[in-house]
């Protein structure tokens, strides 16, 4: 089956840089459609509410949540994906606490901001192919003339040193970054990018930013790594990388009928 789409999101780069076999399945074969966890309908749910806070489009935010992370967990189970109740009931405890922090930490972290815009759609030209980036980011905060990119990710206690610097995981930033400044016609050193860390079991500092730095090194080394993924995608190379198979990984095509 050929390649197709008109575009190419981060979520899509990310799997093909796994393995490109995975993604061939994946993303063109469809034989390993994504449909989710307790991780991923906790995520939506959060992401949500984060969207209608920063736009004041909610009085209620524990039940923007509560809605939310209801109709993600019946999609689940629709879709007979296995649950753990307790690590369901552990959510729905986890997200009034971690809420109340949301516009506090960046009142502290920006000082006094402004909110430029959330789920901010990308859809631009990627130059030298007939393809676009594809892409939403999740708040981008003005201070000054200064623009700055936040991408909120759910976690149970916070990530290490490695998560934090992993190539990646910040490429993800570089590369919203890029197309955001191509899409505003915006300066890139006028726009940084930070991770805002929803924090599930931390017993304080439940909601954390830092910043992920994305200079033009960084940024030609992220766009250098989608050309090669469109190159090879759209040649047909599929080539297995076997690292990857178990953890931390843990390839869902692993040791079934599609990948001997």
């Amino acid at each position: 089956m050929a390649y197709n789409k008109p575009h190419i999101s981060f979520s899509e780069l990310k799997d093909w840089n796994k393995c490109a076999y995975y993604h061939k399945k994946s993303w063109i074969d469809k034989v390993v459609p994504f449909i989710g966890s307790e991780h991923t309908a906790f995520g939506t749910a959060m992401h949500e509410v984060c969207e209608k806070k920063l736009l004041k489009e909610s009085n209620d935010d524990i039940e923007v949540f509560n809605l939310s992370f209801e109709k993600e967990i019946e999609k689940l189970l629709i879709n007979n994906i296995d649950l753990s109740q307790k690590l369901v009931d552990e959510m729905v405890e986890a997200a009034p606490k971690i809420i109340p922090e949301l516009e506090p930490s960046l009142g502290k972290y920006f000082g006094d901001y402004e909110v430029f815009a959330c789920e901010d759609y990308l859809y631009e030209n990627i130059e030298g192919h007939d393809l676009k980036f594809k892409g939403y980011i999740d708040v981008v905060i003005r201070v000054g003339d200064k623009y700055h990119i936040v991408d909120y990710k759910t976690t149970s206690w916070g990530w290490d040193s490695r998560r934090r610097t992993e190539r990646i995981v910040t490429y993800q930033l570089t590369l919203y970054k890029h197309f955001f400044c191509l899409k505003y016609g915006i300066d890139p050193a006028n726009v940084e990018n930070h991770f805002a860390l929803l924090k599930r079991t931390a017993k304080k500092n439940r909601v954390e930013l830092f910043r992920v730095t994305s200079g033009n090194k960084k940024t030609n080394n992220a766009l250098k790594l989608l050309n090669q993924a469109i190159y090879n995608i759209k040649k047909g190379v599929t080539i297995k990388n076997r690292l990857n198979c178990t953890k931390p990984f843990e390839c869902k095509l692993y040791k079934t009928k599609h990948c001997r």
